[in-house]
Parts: structure tokens; sequence; C-alpha cells
């Protein structure tokens, strides 16, 4: 990204000028339009991952020889409120009702918990960091039910929950060390939690989307930004084809190539919200639930003997973005600095517990 770098003593500190050139897509994208804690969390990641030795608080960015932006990127304390709780509130001595799909209750630890729902995430070579960004909206959801409704639904749209040993068979050469890997995330992040304006955020999550997350007016914590990685993530595009005996079965109708499918609405996200295959009109929700598409995303082909669907992205684009988070992850980011890009609104906290 940048062709060159060098250290300068003004008399009073020394500076880094890093030079870069509009050539390449880090520089095109400054612009001055990314925020100061953007631009410092980019440029801290520059020097870390190009292994420059320095030390200082102050870079200039140069751009074809001109210096169009200042970072100060001065060290700071983790942005962590302390919060003191008579109840313990760690992994192994919190507790939570969990209700199943049988209606029964099942009392466990929070790292029983926390290991389920991570498990039904966990993507191959998931970054640690990564991990520990999901734990920490996961362990919020588990406080925030537990406070409101004393109970955690084990399968709902914010969280899936089942036993870590359900995952033996489809992780059978590697379950030890996955498990490893969670419990290493649960520990090193124990009784860390999100709140806006001191109450607890729901984790909203998806696998991937179309280059940048949605913000939504009921939730003032999720916030639009860009997540180009997810352009180049092997979940972005799917295509599913459905012959048309195979789809009528699905949708309980008769259909075949002579059939008049057709997009009635879409959302300003460009999601489908209502279709129609001839007199059938079928929301955009109910639509990909009944053929388990991964967003709403979608266009259709009508092809001779089948439907095509085409959907971008993995999920409803709210939150967090798992393959951006690992994406960042790898890019020298902590579990910290990932939630921030995500939830730039929100605040970090932990609970410890109140000594008599």
């Amino acid at each position: 990204m940048f062709y060159k770098y060098e250290i300068k003593n003004n008399g009073y500190e020394d500076i880094l000028y890093l030079y870069l050139t509009m050539a390449y897509e880090f520089s095109r994208e400054l612009n001055l339009q990314a925020s100061d804690e953007e631009m410092k969390r980019r440029t801290k990641n520059f020097i870390k991952n190009h292994g420059i030795d320095y030390h200082g608080n102050k870079v200039y960015l140069v751009i074809d020889g001109i210096v169009v932006r200042t970072v100060d990127i001065q060290n700071e304390k983790e942005d962590v409120e302390i919060l003191k709780e008579n109840l313990y509130y760690s992994n192994d001595y919190y507790l939570v009702s969990v209700e199943l799909e049988d209606h029964s209750l099942v009392e466990m630890t929070l790292r029983e918990y926390l290991l389920g729902v991570l498990a039904t995430n966990m993507l191959p070579n998931l970054e640690i960091e990564a991990l520990k960004a999901l734990c920490i909206l996961y362990r919020t959801y588990a406080f925030l039910q537990m406070n409101e409704k004393k109970k955690i639904l084990s399968l709902d749209s914010f969280a899936i929950y089942k036993p870590i040993s359900y995952y033996k068979l489809a992780w059978i050469d590697s379950y030890n060390d996955i498990v490893s890997k969670l419990e290493q995330a649960i520990k090193d992040t124990d009784c860390l939690f999100l709140t806006y304006h001191q109450y607890y955020i729901l984790p909203f999550i998806h696998y991937s989307n179309h280059g940048y997350t949605l913000s939504h007016p009921k939730y003032p914590y999720l916030s639009s930004v860009r997540s180009l990685w997810d352009l180049a993530s092997p979940y972005y595009l799917e295509i599913k084809d459905y012959p048309f005996s195979h789809l009528g079965k699905i949708l309980k109708r008769n259909i075949s190539s002579k059939s008049n499918f057709s997009i009635l609405e879409l959302d300003p996200n460009y999601f489908v919200k209502q279709l129609k295959i001839d007199d059938l009109i079928i929301s955009g929700e109910e639509f990909q639930k009944k053929l388990q598409l991964k967003s709403l995303e979608m266009s259709l082909i009508v092809n001779r003997d089948f439907l095509r669907v085409i959907t971008r992205g993995w999920g409803k684009f709210y939150g967090l973005s798992i393959f951006g988070a690992n994406e960042l992850a790898k890019n020298g980011c902590d579990y910290a600095n990932i939630l921030k890009y995500y939830f730039p609104t929100v605040k970090l906290n932990k609970y410890i517990k109140e000594l008599s």
C-alpha cells in the first residue's frame, strides 16, 4: 500500500511519514472522508503488519508528495468500563436457563452455553480474535435474556444453542482442537459485554454482506459501515436451481416454464419484499424460508426446466459480519477493534465481583 516510509525528527519529536500513491485503493479511499478513529485503526494496522519500528505518536500520510492527513496514534487504554456487581457474572459462576425445542428448561453455566452457540458459527479457519468478538456478543445476549425473560431460547433469530457434544461427529478429526479454541475465546473475554446507553444490545450477526452493513431505525446502535472484504467471501454468491416439479411441491402449486414469475416489491436495501408466481403472492421472507435461501437480495432467472435463484450475501447484513471480522483479525485487529468497527457507538463493559 505504501512504497516507502521515513522517520524524521522535527526537533521536538519523531514523526513517521507514510508515502502512498493514488494508484492504491487505500490512497483513493482517504479523500479526508474516513473518521479519525478509522484512520487511526488503519494506520496502526499498517505499521504493525509491515514491521515498522516506530514508537512515536504522530504519522503524516503523504500522497504523491503532498501531506494529506495527520494521524495521532498515541497509545490509549482499552475503552472498557468496569462495573461492580454483587452477583458474580463469570463464565463458570453465572447460570443461565435454556429452553429447548421441547420446551423443557435446562440450567447450565454461561461457559457451557457460550460453547454451544459459538459452535454454530464455527467457519473454517476462524481467527481467535473474531471468535472473541462473537463470544462477547453472545454473552451480552445471555445477560439480556436472563435479565428480561429469565431464560434463553435454544433456537431463535439471534442465537442457536446445541450442546457442544452435538458437533463431535461433524468435527471428528478436529473436535478437541476446535473446543480448545472456543474455550480460549470464552476465557479471554470473561465478563465482557456490550451496551448502548447503558442497555444490553442485541447480537446482530451475519456471515457476509454485499460490501456494507445496514443501519436500522429501530436499533440506533446498528450503523452502516463498509465491509468490502465480504465481496470476496466464498459465501457472497449462491446459485440454486429448482426444477419446476420440485418448486411446485415446495410451494404447493402447479408450476412450469409457462408460469409467470415477477418481483413485486423491493425494500430500500434492494431486498425482495414481495413476489408473484402466477396468482400466488408470497413475501420475500416466506419465499426465502421455504427455499432455504441465504439472503433476500436475490435475482430470479426462468429457464426451460428450472428456476434459477441467485442470492448475494448470507444473512440480513446487520451488525457484525463474521467473514469481515475474520479478515480484520487476519490484519491485526483485536476483538475490541472488531466490535468498535461494526458497532461504532456501543460501549465495551466488564463486570467484576463486588468484594464484601
